[in-house]
């Protein structure tokens, strides 16, 4: 060979390893977190004036806040299989109610999540937290794309199948176990997983939220050399509420505030780890919640702020959440109005790291990325359904109108009965679902 030859070659090999170089680059890196029935009023940047999260604000500060953003469903099971796949939950079967320790079935290992999609542009996958979308191996996050998983199964308030005992239920309940929650740790032997293993039982839940995080960020340093999505679904807020002794007010009336900024204080923790690794450039970090709030246990459940009703409704406070993002391309400060929510998640991750969706597997989401960058040719979705706890079909959204048929049901927060009702409501004028135009 030629020794111009071989420079041509050399040179050849040096360019193509930097476009390769460049493609690894410019991929971003995910953090999804996802809390457990906060309300549309918790956090200090949504308006909160109990509540102190700095850290969630400095993601609204120094990225975009959304202020019309949707869950699918308003309780559990049903919003996490939508956040997971893009789908409305009754395309994909997981729409009736929310999954015990003693249920059968889980999110099928054939549909196509955000992990899967990841996974197989190379990134890293994990899940630590609650998961609710199956106990059995089957259908744990492994199924689904990631390649590790530590947390709780399902929610922190259900007991392994084998126990019958509980503690005192309601607010007055909740009071007792914060007052002395060592006591009451056994009674609710709910298991901690890792991969497809219980590894304690009953788990420790004072220092739940704190070991999630830990877990993220071991994983997030372990492959900081490339792309990972970190699924981050906090057991918190929902009851029975827990913190570490070292940070908990005795006070049952400060336990939901203590709470939340105990959360708060964690995603510090995340950010900061970010910011050490030289990786928060090239990181999107979300933060939203899987419904709202549980109004009926008081002080231990949270405020939808200025919207109606809270959890297991189809009201407002039931399925609009408060969402802060943060990441590249992101503006800094702004605010988004525009309708959007968990379901658009999945094709929008899909646009910003590639690859393309399976055909077969149909969903409902749409692309939003150039409503999560603030392109001035960003549109909201056109409409928006309202699914029932139960998975019953009880209103449309299109701009500002909504359209809810209610059958008569008995209301999840008050315990009373109500009758069939046709209501018809202009969210521009009337957030708070005040005045009926039907």
């Amino acid at each position: 060979m030629t020794r111009r030859y071989l420079q041509t070659l050399w040179i050849f090999t040096l360019c193509v390893l930097a476009c390769f170089s460049q493609v690894d680059a410019g991929q971003p890196n995910v953090i999804l977190i996802f809390a457990d029935d906060q309300g549309y009023g918790d956090l200090s940047c949504f308006g909160s004036e109990t509540i102190n999260t700095p850290h969630i604000d400095r993601l609204a500060k120094e990225g975009r806040k959304f202020t019309n953003f949707m869950v699918a469903s308003p309780v559990c099971t049903p919003s996490r299989a939508a956040l997971m796949t893009g789908c409305y939950p009754k395309r994909v079967g997981m729409h009736q109610h929310v999954l015990f320790p003693t249920s059968k079935k889980g999110l099928n290992p054939r549909e196509h999540t955000i992990a899967n999609h990841l996974k197989g542009q190379g990134y890293a996958t994990a899940c630590f937290g609650k998961w609710h979308l199956g106990y059995q191996p089957e259908v744990l996050p492994r199924a689904h794309g990631f390649d590790t998983y530590f947390g709780i199964p399902y929610s922190n308030d259900m007991n392994y199948p084998d126990n019958k005992e509980k503690p005192k239920g309601g607010p007055d309940g909740m009071d007792e176990l914060w007052a002395d929650p060592e006591s009451t740790l056994t009674k609710w032997k709910t298991p901690l997983i890792e991969d497809e293993e219980i590894i304690e039982l009953p788990v420790d839940q004072r220092t739940i939220t704190r070991r999630y995080t830990q877990k993220a960020i071991d994983f997030i340093t372990e492959n900081k050399a490339k792309p990972f999505f970190v699924y981050l679904p906090h057991s918190m807020p929902h009851i029975p509420l827990y913190v570490p002794d070292d940070v908990r007010n005795p006070d049952p009336l400060y336990a939901y505030i203590n709470t939340i900024e105990h959360i708060d204080s964690e995603v510090g923790r995340l950010l900061d780890t970010l910011d050490d690794l030289n990786l928060a450039d090239n990181t999107y970090v979300l933060y939203t919640t899987d419904n709202g709030p549980w109004l009926r246990f008081k002080h231990h459940g949270g405020t939808a702020g200025p919207l109606r009703d809270g959890k297991g409704t189809t009201f407002e406070g039931g399925q609009r959440v408060p969402c802060v993002l943060r990441g590249p391309g992101v503006p800094a400060g702004s605010v988004c109005h525009e309708l959007t929510g968990t379901i658009d998640v999945l094709p929008t991750l899909a646009a910003l790291v590639g690859g393309v969706l399976p055909s077969q597997h149909r969903i409902d989401g749409v692309d939003m990325s150039p409503l999560w960058h603030g392109k001035k040719e960003a549109s909201s979705r056109e409409e928006f359904l309202y699914y029932s706890s139960h998975g019953v079909l009880e209103g449309i959204r299109q701009g500002p109108w909504k359209l809810l048929v209610k059958l008569p049901r008995q209301n999840r927060n008050t315990r009373e009965p109500k009758a069939a009702e046709v209501l018809l409501f202009n969210l521009e004028e009337d957030l708070g679902e005040q005045e009926n135009l039907a």
